[in-house]
């Protein structure tokens, strides 16, 4: 019997749910900001959840590939009601802002000829670089900080992430036996190379499936899982990955629709991640946001779910934290790089180097500000600017 089901909970599993809709409808600020008001409510103020429960949920999510709040939200759920709390919470959390995002892609794709969509579109890309130029620094301080071999493998993946304007999977997973046979090896590392001639031929696999001809769901389908099975770090690590799929391999997004995707996921609450839904709906219609955002959330939720009962004994081997750490410093790294082709796409003269400078230094200021208000501001302000200068 777990420790965590010894005393009954304090609350319902409906009390719960109805938690998680409301902090997925009004919960602006991304991962950090949401991982933060779930402590702070459920465990500081109702006392729902313990400590350490929270603290193995937290260490649980950032092992694991996929986006950051909606996981440890899937892991409260589990902690007192197992699989059918994990799985209704993780849905009332991310639901919320699914709807929303789906209602925009639906205005985007009616509107979005318009000058006004264009002008807020204008303001926001260049907010949305700041943005993430922040969000990386931050990153980066905290995950990589003196570390040698965790700055190698970060700026390794930046300068791949720059020069291809995409995210290889595999070399994430590199990183990540980088760090394990360099700190922790394993024995059986000294009587043989046949586990390293395996792992030199996962790119050769992963080529493989890209050749098979799906149709177009099928297609989307497949990317948006793979998508959600390798990303890890915060929410903003799909980003990179998006972008190479989206639009350098698949041409199903232009540059600009891309950026505006990315801004939609900063203007609406809940997880980063589900800008999905709003790239699935321009690509094709309603059916394509569902499996879009299915296919990106259920490799995220079934990581969760099915190591949590084994993380307790295993999740503090040292192995197991060596090759986290390597994965973590390659998405930070590719965040890193992803700010640089964003950044070309959108910074396209004076008045957006001007705004994307504005929000760096505003974050970096006040750091209570929330993204949010950035982004509203930015909208308005491309909305008085674009047309002075483009008319």
């Amino acid at each position: 019997m777990n420790t965590t089901t010894a005393t009954a909970p304090g609350y319902s599993l409906g009390q719960l749910i109805i938690y998680m809709l409301r902090l997925g409808t009004f919960g602006f600020g991304g991962p950090v900001a949401l991982i933060g008001y779930m402590h702070r409510d459920l465990v500081e103020l109702r006392g729902w959840i313990s400590e350490e429960d929270y603290k193995e949920g937290l260490a649980l999510a950032q092992m694991m590939p996929g986006p950051l709040a909606a996981q440890l939200g899937i892991y409260l759920g589990y902690v007192h009601y197992r699989v059918l709390g994990a799985t209704l919470v993780g849905a009332a959390f991310v639901v919320p802002s699914f709807l929303m995002v789906v209602a925009l892609g639906w205005a985007y794709t009616h509107f979005g000829g318009l000058p006004w969509m264009q002008a807020v579109f204008y303001g926001l890309g260049a907010a949305v670089v700041g943005i993430i130029a922040m969000s990386a620094h931050k990153l980066t301080r905290k995950t990589i900080g003196t570390d040698k071999l965790l700055w190698a493998i970060y700026l390794t993946l930046a300068a791949v992430t720059v020069l291809t304007e995409s995210e290889i999977a595999w070399l994430f997973i590199a990183g990540g036996l980088l760090a394990w046979f360099w700190r922790a090896p394993p024995k059986w590392l000294h009587k043989g190379g046949l586990n390293a001639l395996a792992i030199a031929h996962l790119p050769a696999t992963t080529g493989l499936l890209s050749g098979f001809d799906f149709s177009l769901l099928g297609q989307i389908g497949l990317f948006f899982a793979k998508a959600g099975a390798f990303v890890f770090g915060s929410g903003l690590a799909i980003v990179p990955f998006l972008y190479g799929g989206v639009v350098t391999e698949h041409h199903w997004l232009t540059d600009k629709q891309f950026v505006d995707a990315v801004a939609v996921a900063m203007i609406t609450p809940g997880p980063v991640v589900i800008t999905v839904g709003f790239i699935g709906f321009l690509v094709a219609g309603f059916s394509g946001a569902c499996i879009a955002a299915l296919a990106t959330f259920l490799p995220c939720y079934l990581f969760t779910v099915l190591p949590a009962p084994y993380f307790k004994k295993y999740g503090k081997l040292p192995a197991v934290k060596a090759f986290v750490d390597g994965i973590t410093a390659a998405a930070v790294g590719a965040i890193t790089g992803s700010v640089i082709v964003i950044a070309r796409r959108s910074i396209v003269d004076w008045p957006t180097i001007l705004l994307a400078i504005v929000t760096i230094l505003l974050l970096w200021r006040f750091k209570k500000l929330q993204e949010p208000v950035i982004v509203v501001g930015a909208a308005l302000i491309g909305l008085v600017a674009y047309p002075l200068l483009h008319h």
